[in-house]
C-alpha cells in the first residue's frame, strides 16, 4: 500500500518531505526514507520504524536541497528489511538515482530472471528493482526516454517518484491503481500518495496524476507526457474502503463522503432492530455514521480505542485471553449491558479479529450482536499493491456468510452487496478494480505471485 511523497525547488525540500510522509504514515509503518538533491548530488537516509523514529533534526539537516522524495513501506514485493526499504538509491554509468514506488508488478520476477541471465546483479527482493535495472540498461539518451521505455516493459501497479541529481520524474501506470495527486506550494510542485499530506504543509491541490501519465519536472518547469496508449481505468475500490486517509481526496472523491454512502447503502440492504450502532475504530468509523443516519438508531462509541499503543515489547502470560485485541480494543460494559447492538466494520479477511472482538462484546454483557461489513466479502487475494493473504487464509473464499456468522459468533453478518457498492460511485462505477471481491482481474499475471 505504501505512501510517497515529493517536492521540486524548495529551501526545506526535506523538511517538508518528512511532514508529507507523517501525513501518510497510515499506508506504510514496516520503514521510512528521504532521499533530497542538491544538484550536485543526492543525499540519502533510510530506517526501519515510523516517521517520527527514523528521523531526527540533525538528520534531515543532512538531507540538504532544494529537491526530494520521501516513502514510507507496507511490504507486499520483499521482505520486511532495510534493504528493501525506500526510496531506493542506485549508481550507474549515468550518475545517481532514487526511486519510490507504490503498487506491485505483476511480471518482475520474470524480468528480473532475464535480467540476472544477462549479468544484472540485484541488491534486494523488491520489484520497484526491476525498473531500476531497466531504466539503466537502455541507450536512450535523456532519463525520461529511458523511463519510458522501462515502463514499457513493466505490468502491474505503479504510481512512482524517481529523482536525480537535477530532474523529478513522476508516473502512474495506465490503469490508475494507486492514488497520486499533484499539488503546488508557492510555485514549488507537490506530488503525493494522497491530499492529506498537501493539507498539513499547506499545499494547493491542483490535480490528479491522470493514469498512464508521466510527468518530468526539473529547472524549465513541469512537462506532462501521455507515452502509454489509453487502458480503461481499474483504480482501487479498497483505497476508499480501507487504506486511504477519510480527510483525502483521491479519485476525485472526499473518501469520507463515499465511506459513509456506503454505510448508508448497507443500512438499506440490511436493516436490524437494535439499540445501538456501534463502530469499530477507526476505520469502521464514517460507514458507521452513515448506517446510523440512514437507519436512524442511535450511535455510541461502545469500543474504545486506545491510540498510544506504539510497540510493546512485554508480552503478558497466556491467561490474558486475546492480548492483541485488547491492547488496542476496549469495550463500555455500562453502556453495552444487556443491549441488541449493531456493529458497523470496513472489512473481514481472516476473520480472526472479528471472532476476538466479538468476545469481548458478549464478555460485556451484550445482549445480540449484529455484524454489517461495508463492503463485499474478500474472495481474491490482490496482487497489485495490497498485502491480502492468499486465497485458503481468506475466510470467504471457502465459507458461507452463515458459516462466517457462527465463526465469529454473531446474531447475525451482512455485508454490502457488489451492486450496493458500485451504486455509491455510480458515476464512474467501472473504473475500479473490484478482482478482490470477484476474481476477475484486469491483468493476467503469474499464478507463482499466488
Amino acid at each position: 500500500m505504501c505512501g510517497i511523497f515529493g517536492i521540486y525547488n524548495h529551501q526545506e525540500a526535506s523538511n517538508l518531505v518528512y511532514l508529507g510522509l507523517y501525513a501518510l504514515q497510515h499506508r506504510g509503518q514496516e520503514s521510512a526514507g528521504i532521499v533530497s538533491s542538491d544538484h550536485r548530488q543526492l543525499h540519502h537516509y533510510r530506517q526501519m520504524g515510523l516517521v517520527s523514529e527514523v528521523f531526527t533534526r540533525e538528520i534531515l539537516k543532512r538531507l540538504s536541497g532544494r529537491n526530494a522524495i520521501g516513502h514510507v513501506r507496507y511490504s507486499t514485493a520483499g521482505s520486511s528489511e532495510l534493504k528493501n526499504a525506500q526510496p531506493f538509491v542506485v549508481d550507474y554509468h549515468r550518475g545517481t538515482l532514487a526511486i519510490a514506488h507504490n503498487g506491485n508488478l505483476t511480471n518482475a520476477s520474470l524480468i528480473r530472471s532475464e535480467l540476472e541471465s544477462r549479468g544484472s546483479i540485484f541488491q534486494s527482493n523488491m520489484d520497484t528493482e526491476v525498473i531500476v535495472h531497466l531504466i539503466a540498461r537502455y541507450k536512450e539518451k535523456t532519463l525520461i526516454e529511458r523511463t519510458v521505455h522501462a515502463l514499457k516493459q513493466v505490468e502491474g501497479a505503479y504510481s512512482l517518484l524517481i529523482l536525480t541529481e537535477r530532474e523529478m520524474i513522476v508516473a502512474r501506470d495506465p490503469f490508475g491503481f494507486r492514488p497520486l495527486v499533484l499539488g503546488q506550494l508557492k510555485g514549488a510542485p507537490v506530488v503525493a500518495s494522497e491530499t492529506c499530506a498537501f493539507d498539513l504543509i499547506g499545499a494547493k491541490f491542483v490535480r490528479e496524476i491522470e493514469p498512464g501519465e508521466i510527468l518530468l519536472i526539473d529547472e524549465q518547469g513541469t512537462k506532462s507526457f501521455k507515452p502509454f496508449p489509453q487502458r480503461q481505468r481499474h483504480q482501487c475500490i479498497f483505497e476508499f474502503i480501507y487504506f486511504a486517509r477519510p480527510d483525502s481526496f483521491i479519485f476525485n472523491r472526499n473518501v469520507y463522503g463515499v465511506r459513509k454512502s456506503f454505510g448508508a447503502q448497507l443500512a438499506r440492504e440490511a436493516p436490524v432492530e437494535v439499540d445501538m450502532v456501534v463502530p469499530i475504530p477507526d476505520s469502521g468509523f464514517p460507514a458507521t455514521l452513515g448506517y446510523s443516519a440512514q437507519s436512524k438508531i442511535p450511535l455510541e462509541l461502545g469500543m474504545i480505542r486506545n491510540h498510544y499503543i506504539g510497540r510493546t515489547f512485554i508480552e503478558p502470560e497466556q491467561r490474558i485471553r486475546h492480548f492483541g485485541v485488547k491492547i488496542k480494543l476496549n469495550p463500555v460494559k455500562e453502556l453495552l449491558k444487556n443491549k441488541r447492538i449493531v456493529t458497523v466494520d470496513d472489512s473481514i479477511v481472516r476473520a480472526t479479529t472479528s471472532r476476538k472482538i466479538n468476545k469481548m462484546f458478549r464478555n460485556a454483557g451484550a445482549k445480540e450482536i449484529h455484524v454489517r461489513i461495508s463492503s463485499p466479502p474478500i474472495t481474491h487475494p490482490c496482487f497489485f499493491g495490497i498485502d491480502t493473504p492468499k486465497r485458503s487464509e481468506l475466510i470467504a473464499s471457502s465459507h458461507e456468510v452463515k458459516e462466517i456468522q457462527k465463526f465469529i459468533n454473531a446474531s447475525s453478518l451482512n455485508y454490502l452487496s457488489l451492486e450496493g457498492l458500485k451504486k455509491c460511485v455510480k458515476e464512474d462505477a467501472e473504473s475500479f478494480c473490484y478482482a478482490c471481491f470477484t476474481g476477475d482481474y484486469p491483468l493476467p499475471f503469474q499464478m507463482e505471485l499466488e
